[in-house]
Parts: C-alpha cells; sequence; structure tokens
C-alpha cells in the first residue's frame, strides 16, 4: 500500500469534516496533528498497528468490525479540558463513539487506545494543546470556539490513517461507510 510510505504509526479516526470550519484555523496553530495533515477528528484507536503490519487482510477485518457500526448524529456544544494542557470539543452523544473503540479493539485487542496510558477512554475533537501552544492562547482558543457552538455533524464514515511526525504526512490507507441508520 504506497499510503503507507515513509509512514510510522496509524490510526482508525471518524473525521468530523463539519467541525473544520470553526476549529481548523486554531488546530493548524495548536493541534501538532493537524500540521500532518490529520483533519478533525474523533479518535477511535490510536496507536493501532505498525504500518508494516497493515495489509489488505486486516483493512478488510477492520471493515468488517464496521460494518455492524450504524451512522449517527452528534453535536459538539462544550469545550472541555485535559488539566491544563489540552482543550477539545465534547461529543453528544459520546456513547456511539466509545462502540466504535470497542469494536476495533474488541477485534484488536494488541492494541489498547492510546496504549494503555488513560483508564477511561474519553471521546473528543482536540483543538489544542501545550504541546504547540501556552495556556493563554488555549485560553483564548478555548473562548472564541465556545462561542461559535453548537456544531451538528453527521457520522458516516471512520478511516485508516498512516503517518509521521513530517508536515502533511498522514494519508488515508482505507475509508469505511457506517451503514445507514
Amino acid at each position: 500500500m504506497d499510503t503507507l510510505a515513509g509512514a510510522t504509526e496509524t490510526a482508525v479516526i471518524v473525521p468530523v469534516p463539519a467541525a473544520d470550519a470553526v476549529v481548523g484555523p486554531y488546530r493548524q496553530a495548536l493541534d501538532h496533528s493537524a500540521a500532518w495533515g490529520v483533519p478533525a477528528h474523533v479518535t477511535v484507536l490510536y496507536p493501532f498497528l505498525p504500518p508494516d503490519r497493515i495489509t489488505a487482510a486486516v483493512a478488510g477485518d477492520l471493515g468488517e468490525v464496521l460494518t455492524g457500526a450504524g451512522s449517527f448524529e452528534c453535536v459538539f456544544s462544550r469545550v472541555a479540558w485535559f488539566g491544563q494542557e489540552v482543550v477539545w470539543l465534547a461529543p453528544d452523544p459520546a456513547g456511539p463513539f466509545r462502540a466504535l473503540t470497542e469494536r476495533v479493539w474488541g477485534r484488536f485487542p494488541q492494541c489498547p487506545p492510546y496504549g494503555g496510558a488513560h483508564p477511561e477512554v474519553i471521546p473528543h475533537l482536540t483543538i489544542g494543546s501545550t504541546r504547540l501552544g501556552d495556556r493563554p492562547a488555549l485560553s483564548r482558543a478555548a473562548a472564541e470556539v465556545a462561542a461559535k457552538l453548537p456544531i451538528r455533524a453527521g457520522i458516516d464514515r471512520v478511516r485508516l490513517i498512516a503517518g509521521n511526525a513530517d508536515p502533511g504526512s498522514w494519508r488515508t490507507v482505507a475509508e469505511f461507510a457506517l451503514a445507514a441508520s
């Protein structure tokens, strides 16, 4: 798969294009994954398998796992924080995102969400972090984004993406449509 050339990591995400108009400028300045070319999204599973383990069979298994998942609507109407380091949007409902994570993790148990670093998986759409911005910049972004909420989004697909820390390096390896609900 030529979309894996140069990749060092993979992830399974739900793209949220409806959020780009609101969070895009803030993500470009404050979210390192935006510079890598990762769109506004809610993570399903990261890190996923190493790029050298991504095969057509793995993509097929991933598609099969997602076949039973239905599309859904959600609203991002609240800005939240992980400590003082990460500002993010909370999806409502969060349950369907958790269900996607459980489905994929159930099929690929060797890939715990966030490498097992967090005891609870909290679905979120990152606006920015102290990795790129300072606390005042994140607070400004939080206030400005909050003033533009809510964001309504139709969630109808999941992507397997791959890349590295180079700007613009992340690419879609495979995209899976969720069943119409």
